[in-house]
């Protein structure tokens, strides 16, 4: 994730986007923590009006790291550059399933948002070239994992996809225990749309993503360049102030 020592020109309106999402999950969290310490009776597993948002969430960002790199591929970011990048977020996944493993020890995040924007950062950093077909590669990446039901019933033998060795992946017929779950599928897909949309909107509207911003949207630009630091920091802020207020 972008941080405030860039060189490059900056696209704040990607940066707002990506602030609003972040914004919008630490709401989200807040509420979760209320919830977990019962201050509040939510069914955040079950409840549409939870897992619609937490859908959202997720979307926007990963929406938002493909347009971030497709500017970073449009302004010549190297592989240096972008292992640099990579590193920060795949260590940060390693915290994450290291402190949730103490906190929820049955249920500890092992493939996360993290996680699967570390891998697939990779995958859409080595299809930057496919152009247009990106469009078809996230739609695919959408819509096969509801075959994965049926696949399973005809095939049993793909119950190992099922195993947490390679429901990462996920094709899989029932969701793991755990208390983030962001598999390459279907959420590649949305990724890859980002990158399609960035690079089509880089090609035909550069204002769209390169205009400036309004006076009130700056806080979340600024929140944006900083959401890895703020993604890792929040919930431990939360969470501390909650069990002060106890």
């Amino acid at each position: 994730m972008p941080s405030p020592s860039d060189h490059r020109p900056r696209h704040e309106r990607i940066d707002a986007l990506r602030g609003l999402a972040i914004v919008w999950m630490t709401i989200f969290h807040f509420c979760f923590d209320l919830n977990y310490f019962g201050w509040i009776r939510q069914n955040f597993m079950l409840d549409p009006f939870w897992t619609w948002q937490r859908t959202s969430i997720v979307s926007l960002f990963l929406f938002c790291a493909g347009l971030g790199q497709a500017v970073a591929a449009a302004q010549g970011q190297g592989w240096p550059r972008f292992w640099r990048r990579w590193a920060q977020v795949a260590g940060c996944a390693l915290l994450v399933s290291a402190g949730s493993a103490l906190m929820f020890p049955r249920s500890y995040i092992y493939f996360g948002v993290l996680h699967g924007i570390a891998v697939m950062l990779v995958i859409v950093r080595l299809s930057a070239g496919w152009g247009r077909w990106l469009w078809l590669a996230g739609l695919i990446a959408v819509l096969l994992p509801l075959a994965a039901p049926a696949a399973h019933q005809a095939w049993p033998a793909l119950d190992v996809m099922n195993g947490r060795w390679l429901n990462w992946i996920g094709f899989i017929s029932r969701k793991p225990v755990t208390e983030d779950y962001v598999p390459l599928l279907p959420w590649l897909g949305v990724m890859w749309w980002g990158m399609a949309a960035g690079q089509w909107l880089l090609r035909a509207r550069p204002d769209v993503v390169q205009g400036p911003i309004p006076r009130a949207a700056v806080p979340l630009a600024w929140l944006g360049r900083w959401s890895l630091s703020w993604y890792m920091l929040h919930q431990p802020l939360l969470i501390g102030a909650m069990l002060w207020v106890r």
